[in-house]
């Protein structure tokens, strides 16, 4: 996996932080250093976490499943990137602006849980999962980071499409997966 292709896929697994990030600066109305070093730490740390935890899984079960590994690839970031468009289309309400351990832990899970099966995938790739997950970690920090300022400026008015684009993303590069390994590409 390229560089390019790995910048993209931590684009897109920061989507759902980016919105969040969002409504958070909406509720907050300011973007306080404090504030956005916590939405990029929690985001960001999480985002490199949960890929890490999926790599170590997925490298279990790796031979047993190495026949249909891209297929598995495709399907997890397809339904990963189906979900995220189909929430970019649901309206939902931002969340108060607190910035405690409990609700921040929470929103930093939640947020990261697709890039926990993207961790498998990395598995059945033979991604090097260090400078991977530290990337991404990076890239979320940033977006994150951005989209607290946005929220403070633009509030929701772009948290949906960034969310619609992320999804996108995962599943055009599930499918360039699928098609390499059938020969395609």
């Amino acid at each position: 996996m390229g560089l390019m292709e790995l910048f993209f896929i931590a684009v897109g697994l920061a989507m759902d932080a980016f919105a969040v990030s969002i409504c958070k600066g909406l509720s907050a109305g300011q973007a306080k250093p404090k504030y956005v070093l916590c939405v990029g730490l929690y985001f960001g740390g999480f985002q490199a976490l949960m890929p890490a935890i999926g790599y170590f899984i997925g490298s279990h079960f790796r031979g047993a499943i190495e026949s249909v590994d891209h297929w598995i690839a495709f399907i997890l970031l397809a339904v990963i990137g189906g979900n995220m468009i189909r929430e970019s289309r649901q309206e939902e309400e931002c969340m108060d602006a607190r910035f405690d351990f409990r609700e921040m832990t929470a929103l930093a899970v939640a947020t990261s849980i697709d890039a926990l099966a993207v961790g498998v995938t990395f598995a059945f790739l033979d991604v090097q999962i260090g400078p991977a997950v530290l990337f991404i970690g990076c890239i979320t920090f940033v977006i994150s980071a951005v989209g607290l300022k946005i929220g403070t400026v633009f509030g929701t008015k772009y948290k949906n499409k960034a969310e619609c684009f992320g999804g996108v993303v995962l599943i055009l590069i599930g499918l360039k997966i699928l098609l390499e390994h059938l020969g395609v590409f």
